[in-house]
């Protein structure tokens, strides 16, 4: 099973939008492509197919953060 990644975008509206992702990488890179290209939208695919467009102009910063690494029993 492959790891998620949550990503959370803060927008300029003082929100934050939050999804899911298996890969933050390609996240990244659409997110530089779509600066680089003057796009107005930026897409993002979440980990159960859902596609969400984020205004570029609007976006204040992302964010995103490692799993977390789940134990077994009760060691820390």
């Amino acid at each position: 099973m492959n790891e998620t990644y949550k990503i959370r975008i803060g927008v300029a509206a003082a929100r934050e939008l939050e999804f899911d992702v298996e890969d933050p990488d390609a996240v990244s890179a659409a997110y530089e492509k779509a600066v680089a290209d003057d796009d107005d939208v930026f897409w993002i695919t979440d980990v159960r197919g859902h596609r969400f467009g984020v205004a570029v102009g609007s976006i204040a910063f992302i964010e995103l953060e490692r799993p977390e690494q789940r134990g077994v029993g009760f060691g820390l």
